[in-house]
């Protein structure tokens, strides 16, 4: 078992989200079929074709902050088997990616955003962001759009 805490979206936020038939931000909760390749963030890996998939609107921010960014995210349509490893997800491992370090308060850590190109292996990376004192956490993020993907902590 690793050190690292890997952290989907909240199963428990996203069973109300489907159970109230909206995010939390008023959009319904439309299902489709996947095309194969969108990144699931409830249970991190990609789509199989033909699944059934919904894109909400979600903030892995709880608490209110000017840092608590809202993004489309793709999510199983109904429960799936969530992500429980402490191992970084296999197909959502690599680069190209944007790593978004946060301080204990919750704060973007300015200083500690980092890169990690096409192909490259996020683990190094982020294990040099969460040796350093500033940061508690942070997320992993589509290198283009932004959208987040996963957390990922020490235990």
């Amino acid at each position: 078992m690793s050190d690292l805490s890997v952290i989907p979206i909240d199963p428990s936020r996203l069973e109300a989200i489907r159970d109230a038939g909206k995010d939390e931000h008023g959009n319904p909760f439309a299902e489709y079929p996947a095309a194969g390749w969108e990144p699931l963030r409830c249970c991190l890996r990609v789509a199989r074709d033909g699944e059934r998939i919904a894109l909400i609107s979600y903030s892995p921010l709880t608490q209110p902050s000017p840092w608590a960014e809202v993004g489309p995210v793709y999510v199983h349509a109904d429960a799936c088997e969530g992500y429980v490893s402490g191992e970084l997800p296999p197909e959502l491992r690599t680069g190209p990616r944007i790593l978004r370090s946060y301080h204990a308060d919750g704060s973007l850590d300015y200083d500690d955003i980092v890169y990690v190109p096409g192909g490259e292996d996020l683990e190094p990376a982020l294990r040099e962001l969460l040796a350093r004192p500033a940061v508690a956490a942070v997320h992993v993020r589509a290198s283009l759009t932004q959208c987040f993907t996963y957390e990922v902590r020490l235990r």
